[in-house]
């Protein structure tokens, strides 16, 4: 019997107004029925957590935190089930889908494990100012549909430890993990703390304009994420933007041609390319072009491209029919401009598969890589020292994260300093951790996620300056 699932207002699993299909990207055919939510129901979650709010923000924060706590508990103990509906719904390969699962389960306890700091700023002579931090009230959450679980931790963490409500409001091509953490939520959490909705990209703007929102938390693209500031604008609403990535891998000249192909090739790969701070471009010295691209070809070419659900899928299909056709095109350009040297065509099977596709001998206006493709594609480029490259990698409206890949981890570093990105790893990729703050430059966001300064994110400083009286003259 097919799964039924509900929105959840204020407690309340609920029926949407419509339904619409969810797509499984490894047949092209629908697999379940999602509840869909129009302007009454909408503005109904943002009241019941306008609602809410007084009461779970006067909640003391232990209390808060063992709530959120015990969320993490449960959806842990629901591990094969969330991992299962994750990768049917999103593609990825079955132990990617239990890697996001469990990630998700550590952002949420990492969160309980936080405190917003109080700071006292000044206590001499009878004056004595204190900055301590405020919950804002009802936040909007707005995944994507990359990471549909890890990436609403992001900010469910933060925002209900912090004393906040939320509306939250899940891709629509990937909304069915989310409605199922909404069963945990309305379990464990009081009645409109947390409220899930789901539409097919037609609520958004009514979401983040609405005037009970204090703070629009957003995940995705640069383009959606610029309407989504501008709609905020009117209320003059906190915002926090993790945006689009062009992320460049600067492989260095002391690296063995066959490893950092390995590390480049995974970091690119991983979740079919479909990941913010995926490698997006390689550069590599020109001494040892010729043979990181037989190597990194050779990976591609050996890869197993496969529905996520069978054993032995590293690559599972693009997300969803859209970006397959982007992820084409790119492609379809970029044999025009450059050498294909593995993949470069869709399979033939049901399905939005795309190999891994290695480009050589593209010029950098070219659009793969110019542009974010947010698939298997990786253009590889050659370069002939350390300052071109910089500049090269540098010359991008993205700013989101990079890699270096060197022996020398100080000439590394060094060179990772000079990277205008929010975030640059030295050998190794993908390395997020809750506890560290995760930030985009230029058009790759706006605000932050993650850390003590994620957290602060979701709250006000508030300013108490106190002298005491003096007598009357």
């Amino acid at each position: 019997m097919e799964r039924t699932f509900k929105l959840l207002i204020n407690g309340e699993a609920v029926d949407g107004a419509a339904q619409f299909d969810v797509i499984n990207p490894a047949t092209a055919e629908p697999f379940a029925r999602c509840p869909k939510a129009d302007a009454d129901q909408l503005n109904a979650a943002v009241a019941a957590a306008k609602a809410a709010f007084p009461g779970w923000a006067a909640t003391p924060i232990e209390e808060r935190a063992a709530k959120i706590e015990a969320v993490a508990a449960r959806l842990q103990e629901r591990l094969s089930e969330f991992a299962s509906l994750l990768t049917t719904e999103q593609g990825k390969p079955l132990d990617q889908a239990t890697g996001e699962v469990m990630g998700t389960v550590f952002t949420l306890r990492a969160f309980t494990q936080m405190r917003p700091e109080t700071k006292v700023l000044r206590d001499e002579g009878g004056n004595r100012v204190v900055e301590h931090r405020t919950p804002l009230g009802v936040v909007a959450a707005i995944t994507p549909w990359n990471f549909p679980m890890i990436l609403a931790a992001n900010k469910i963490g933060p925002a209900l430890v912090a004393g906040n409500t939320m509306v939250l409001k899940p891709a629509p091509t990937t909304p069915l993990t989310s409605l199922l953490m909404g069963e945990i939520f309305a379990e464990l959490l009081p009645p409109g703390v947390i409220n899930i909705v789901c539409d097919q990209n037609d609520l958004g703007a009514l979401l983040t304009a609405h005037p009970d929102v204090a703070k629009v938390a957003f995940t995705g693209s640069t383009a959606t994420g610029k309407k989504v500031m501008a709609s905020a604008a009117d209320g003059v609403k906190r915002v926090t933007l993790e945006l689009g990535g062009n992320d460049a891998a600067i492989v260095l000249d002391d690296v063995e041609p066959a490893l950092a192909a390995q590390k480049v090739f995974q970091g690119a790969m991983y979740n079919a390319g479909q990941i913010c701070v995926a490698v997006k471009r390689a550069y590599v010295p020109e001494g040892m072009y010729e043979e990181f691209c037989d190597e990194i070809a050779e990976l591609a070419r050996n890869t197993v491209v496969d529905d996520g659900a069978k054993q032995g899928a590293k690559v599972g299909p693009v997300q969803n029919a859209m970006q397959f056709e982007k992820v084409k095109a790119l492609i379809a350009d970029a044999k025009q401009r450059g050498t294909v040297l593995a993949g470069g065509d869709a399979l033939d099977r049901p399905g939005y598969f795309i190999p891994p596709t290695i480009v050589r001998d593209l010029d950098d206006d070219a659009p793969l890589v110019r542009e974010e493709q947010f698939g298997p594609v990786l253009p590889v480029l050659k370069y002939r020292d350390i300052e071109e490259v910089i500049a090269r990698a540098n010359d991008s409206e993205y700013g989101l994260g990079g890699t270096i890949w060197g022996r020398d981890v100080a000439r590394a570093t060094e060179v990772a300093m000079k990277i205008d990105s929010g975030t640059v790893w030295v050998n190794q990729h993908l390395a997020i951790d809750p506890r560290i703050p995760f930030r985009g430059s230029k058009q790759s966001g706006l605000g932050g996620e993650l850390g003590q300064s994620g957290l602060h994110e979701y709250t006000q400083a508030h300013i108490v300056n106190a002298v005491e009286l003096e007598p009357a003259a």
